[in-house]
Parts: C-alpha cells; sequence; structure tokens
C-alpha cells in the first residue's frame, strides 16, 4: 500500500492510521477520542476540518473505513516481519546465501567474518530447494508413521467395544448361572420345608390321637372315683349292697396299663438340618446340567476369528469370521484355540469328544509360540489329516497311527517327566506318547476345520474326607 494511501487512513488530529473512526455530517472522519477530546475543548461540536456544525453529540462509527484500517495494519505488521526476518540480525543485511556448515541463513559480510571462515556456502533459493527435499525423505516416513498409529488406534478403539461387548456377555451368562443356583436352591428349600412339615404334621396328628386316649381314659377313670366316692358316702345298708359292684369298677379301672412317652414322637430335626450345605451341595454336584468341572476351560481371546465357543468355554466349533480385535494372543492363521491356563509343574489330564472325520488337533503348544502367521514348531499334537490319525511334534516327521474309529481322547501330560501321553478314552489303551523336556509353561491345543466340534468333557467330582493327624493327637490327648 503506497505512502499516499496510508495519508488516506490517517487521522487529521493524531496524524495516525485511525482507530475506531466515526463520521460527521460532513463526512469527514476522525478518531473517536480524538474527537471527543477536540471537542472538550470547545463550546459548539464543529468539525475539526471544515467547521460544519456536528448534527450529533455521537457520531456513528465509520465501519467501512475501520475494516480499510485494520487490514492496513495487518499487512504492514507481516510485511514489517517478513522484511525483519530476512535481514541479517548482526549486520541489519540481506541474508542471501546458506552456511552449510551452521546450517543457518547469513549475509555477504558474516560470509567474510572469521565465524566462518573455510565454510561452504550455497544461494538462498538452491539451499532452500536442498532442504526441502531432505526434509521431504524424513516427511514419508513420518506420514507412513501417523498411518501406522491410525491403524493402531482404530485397533484399540476395537478392542475397546469388544471389551465392553465382552462384559455385557460375561454379565449374562453370570446371571444365567446364578439363576439356574438360585431356582435349584429354592425348590430345594421348599421341598425340605415341605417335608419338615408333612413330618410335623404326621407326628402332631399321632400326638393329638394319644392325647384324646388319654383324655377318653381320664374321664372314665374321674368318673368311675366320683361313683366311688358317692358310694361311700351312702348308708350302710345302701353302701353293702353296691359295694361288691364299686369294687369290680375300680378294679377294672386299675387294670388299665400306665401310659408311656411316645418313642420318636418328636420332630428328627438332624434329619433335616444335619450336614444340610453338604448334602445340597451333594446332589447339586450330581446334575451335571447344574454343576459340572471342566480341568480345562478356552480361552476366547486367543480364538481364531471363526471359532465359536460355547458359553461355558467347553465347546469349540467352526462359524462366520467374526470381528474381533487383532489382540497378540489371538491366532491369525491357524484354526485354533487355546486353553485359559498353561502348566509348568505336575501331571494333567482332559478329555476331548472328537467326533468328526475330518480335521482336528489336540496337543499342547509353548507358551512362547507366536500366534501370528505359520507356526513351524513348538507344539505337539494328536490330529486326523486326510483321514488318518497322526502324531505331530514338528520338526520331526510326522508319524500316522494305526488307530481306527476314534471317539474320545484323553490328554495326559507329565510337565515334570517330559511326556504327553495320548489314551482312546473307550478302550483305555495308549494310543502315542512324546518324549520331550519341557522348558517352559505348555498350553492346552485345540484346532478343527468343517462343521463338526470339539467338545471337552467334565471331569467326575469326588470329596475325600481326611483328619488331620495333629488335630486328632490334641482331641485324644483332652480325654487322657
Amino acid at each position: 500500500m503506497s505512502s499516499q494511501s496510508e495519508k488516506d487512513l490517517s487521522c487529521s488530529i493524531c496524524q495516525d492510521i485511525f482507530n475506531n473512526p466515526v463520521i460527521l455530517s460532513c463526512s469527514h472522519s476522525f478518531c473517536k477520542d480524538c474527537l471527543q477530546r477536540w471537542w472538550s475543548e470547545k463550546q459548539v461540536h464543529l468539525c475539526p476540518l471544515c467547521k460544519e456544525l456536528s448534527s450529533s453529540n455521537d457520531p456513528p462509527c465509520n465501519l467501512a473505513l475501520k475494516n480499510l484500517c485494520e487490514t492496513f495494519l495487518l499487512e504492514r505488521k507481516q510485511r514489517t516481519s517478513t522484511e525483519s526476518e530476512d535481514l541479517c540480525s548482526l549486520h541489519s543485511k540481506k541474508l542471501r546465501l546458506f552456511c552449510l556448515n551452521h546450517q543457518q541463513p547469513v549475509c555477504l559480510i558474516c560470509r567474510d567474518s572469521k565465524a566462518h571462515n573455510n565454510h561452504s556456502f550455497r544461494p538462498i533459493d538452491e539451499a532452500v530447494q536442498d532442504q526441502k527435499q531432505d526434509l521431504l525423505k524424513f516427511m514419508k516416513p513420518l506420514q507412513e508413521k501417523v498411518k501406522l498409529f491410525k491403524q493402531v488406534k482404530e485397533g484399540f478403539d476395537d478392542t475397546a467395544e469388544h471389551i465392553r461387548i465382552q462384559a455385557q456377555r460375561t454379565e449374562k451368562r453370570i446371571k444365567e448361572e446364578f439363576k439356574a443356583f438360585h431356582q435349584f436352591l429354592q425348590e430345594e428349600e421348599e421341598a425340605r420345608i415341605s417335608a419338615l412339615r408333612e413330618e410335623e404334621k404326621l407326628k402332631s396328628l399321632a400326638m393329638k390321637e394319644k392325647i384324646e386316649a388319654l383324655n377318653r381314659q381320664i374321664t372314665i377313670m374321674t368318673g368311675t372315683i366320683k361313683q366311688t366316692e358317692e358310694s361311700l358316702r351312702a348308708a350302710d345298708i345302701l353302701f353293702l349292697t353296691n359295694y361288691k359292684s364299686a369294687k369290680i369298677r375300680v378294679q377294672q379301672r386299675l387294670l388299665l396299663g400306665h401310659p408311656q412317652m411316645v418313642l420318636e414322637a418328636l420332630i428328627e430335626v438332624p434329619k433335616h438340618l444335619g450336614n444340610l450345605s453338604y448334602n445340597i451341595w451333594s446332589k447339586m454336584k450330581k446334575m451335571k446340567e447344574l454343576v459340572s468341572y471342566s480341568p480345562v476351560v478356552l480361552d476366547p481371546n486367543t480364538a481364531h476369528p471363526n471359532i465359536i465357543l460355547s458359553g461355558d468355554l467347553t465347546d469349540v466349533r467352526l462359524g462366520q469370521k467374526q470381528n474381533l480385535p487383532e489382540n497378540p494372543e489371538r491366532f491369525d492363521q491357524h484354526l485354533c484355540v487355546l486353553g485359559s491356563e498353561g502348566f509348568n509343574s505336575g501331571t494333567h489330564s482332559w478329555d476331548v469328544e472328537v467326533r468328526s472325520d475330518r480335521y482336528w488337533g489336540v496337543g499342547v503348544v509353548k507358551e512362547s509360540v507366536l500366534k501370528k502367521g505359520h507356526i513351524q514348531t513348538g507344539y505337539w499334537e494328536l490330529a486326523l489329516l486326510e483321514g488318518k490319525f497322526t502324531a505331530k511334534a514338528p520338526p520331526l516327521p510326522d508319524k500316522v497311527l494305526q488307530v481306527t474309529n476314534l471317539q474320545r481322547v484323553r490328554v495326559q501330560l507329565d510337565w515334570n517327566k517330559g511326556r504327553l501321553f495320548f489314551f482312546d478314552l473307550d478302550s483305555k489303551r495308549l494310543i502315542h506318547t512324546f518324549k520331550q523336556t519341557f522348558t517352559e509353561k505348555m498350553i492346552p491345543y485345540f484346532g478343527l476345520h468343517g462343521d463338526q466340534s470339539l467338545k471337552i468333557l467334565p471331569m467326575n467330582i469326588s470329596v475325600t474326607e481326611q483328619v488331620n493327624k495333629r488335630a486328632l493327637q490334641y482331641i485324644l490327648l483332652s480325654f487322657v
């Protein structure tokens, strides 16, 4: 903007760019504060330029002029800033060169100074192009990294949503399980109270009959006593006349047997309360649809997206691919799932129903096995491959087993002795044994293809009653 334009945008009173300009009826404009100060010294409000009387003591804002002034000030500020950036801070000269050693723009005087002795320089325009190309080399990997971060964030978003869904489904399952328990306990309570009331009814009725019988006998004997007392008060001749019959009546009443307290007349409280919680639990554990124990339960967080688990985490089958998070524990190529718990000591066994004529596999894998990509080694399994029962433990060669019609398999891991056994559960026959020194935690493994399923069978629950020897010794000594 030219100096003439700057003059046009200046107040004639303060000689500076208009600040909040107002316009008079004569069309002259002034800063609002300048005009008010000018008028404060005058008796009448005249225009400072043409001396025309103002028609208003509070003239309106000249909005168009105000916008022009603000734009002018902004451009001047930017121009001043740019010009100052283009000047050397030491010599106030135009920055024309770029020092490659110090990596900074310099002026011609800087080039010849001791600070830049024997340094290499490039013209500003060439240096700008070189530096832009260099920066672009870093930009591309940064953009790729941002893209990767966004992808990971999407994964986190999916994981957060899956956590919410998992919590809802798990809560629903818990409520269903407890609903079954509540119903069983309610029915058991009602049955036991009903049995108690039935016993109370029967024994109360029996006691009522006993009481009524005694009341009848008491009434009869009381009547006999009354008659006898009347005979004793009678005249001598009349007494002697009735004496024999009165004596017979008394003797007959004396022949009545003495009443005895009834055995087992009271409520059999131990039958109703003795070991009540244990008896209920014992009955509950016999109801397999209500209480069952599985030595291995499946971990849904490791399941391939096509693997579908039952509500109790013991049944696995294939289905449509599910939208699941790509968490590190989840298999992405192998159609399999792992048990929720691994073993690094002791002996452990679990039974699996394998009613399938297509591929399936059961066994163990190392905890350190990577779940992404193809698993090359680190697992031991019994599998059905192309109709043949096969023992697999890469890199060892596969071994075809002489087994037919296998329906149920027992997998038994003896971690300490380094043995993994597979049994035909129906024939109780050992199918195959792996011998391996285990050095880390081993996790149960289940894999399959096709529309069949694998099911981990529940184990029988038993209670072993033991007496602490030290406690028993203390009890015996207390009676000495």
